[in-house]
């Protein structure tokens, strides 16, 4: 057995590509299927690739969850802002949403 972050690719068992998976993927940007060292052992054991693979195309959905959705446009906000004020019996602000009447001196 290789020491600890040396990875004898050459000589990989099947046990030890398992146990070092997460390792791989976190030095290889998610991206281990086109490893060219673990050629060898893909050959000889295709369903690793597979597993590798599906683990990429997992990583890939998983990271297009966390990209930031754009914010609501201000209209929006003053919408909810004025069918909260509806519901609960208040006037909407018709000159500027967002500064009370109280506070433009129009009140």
């Amino acid at each position: 057995m290789t020491p600890p972050g040396e990875i004898d690719f050459k000589n990989l068992t099947l046990e030890e590509f398992e146990r070092r998976l997460p390792e791989l993927f976190a030095n290889a940007d998610g991206k281990v299927s086109g490893d060219s060292r673990l050629e060898d052992l893909f050959t000889k054991y295709p369903d690793c690739l597979a597993l590798v693979r599906d683990l990429e195309t997992i990583a890939d959905t998983a990271r297009s969850l966390l990209v930031p959705v754009e914010d609501p446009s201000d209209s929006v906000w003053t919408n909810i802002q004025n069918k909260l004020r509806e519901e609960n019996g208040e006037i909407g602000y018709e000159d500027d949403p967002q500064e009370p009447p109280h506070l433009n001196g129009k009140a």
